[in-house]
């Protein structure tokens, strides 16, 4: 029962930060932010993507962390290793388009941002 709560908490966070992810793509390219849509930003427009994906991941992964029946911080960052192993893959699709050290800082950021939010969630737990 706990290897499925475990999985289900993995699973959660990844899911919310996904949809808060692809939730704000939507809204910036269909509003202030059209070059998104196409990989065609400035630097500065990445920039700001990669600190929202960011802190969406710091929040999934703190959800992970929350949701786990045991070693929350193991969920944290398991999550990050799933974000490792994705923003490569999505590295090595999307290599073609736009700027190359964007896709490289989403691999880099993530399991800095798993412990980040496995940390959060320790925190508060002592607290």
């Amino acid at each position: 029962m706990n290897a499925l709560r475990s999985i289900g908490a993995v699973i959660g966070g990844f899911v919310v930060l996904a949809v808060l992810s692809t939730a704000m793509d939507a809204a910036l390219e269909s509003t202030i932010l059209p070059g998104l849509a196409k990989a065609q930003a400035t630097t500065g427009e990445w920039i700001f993507v990669t600190v929202y994906r960011a802190v969406f991941s710091i929040f999934g992964c703190y959800l992970a962390a929350r949701w786990a029946p045991s070693r929350p911080m193991a969920h944290a960052l398991a999550l990050g290793a799933i974000g490792v192993i994705l923003s490569s893959l999505g590295a090595h699709v999307m290599w073609s388009l736009g700027t190359h050290w964007y896709p490289i800082a989403l691999i880099v950021i993530a399991l800095p941002c798993a412990w980040i939010g496995g940390w959060l969630y320790e925190r508060s737990r002592a607290a």
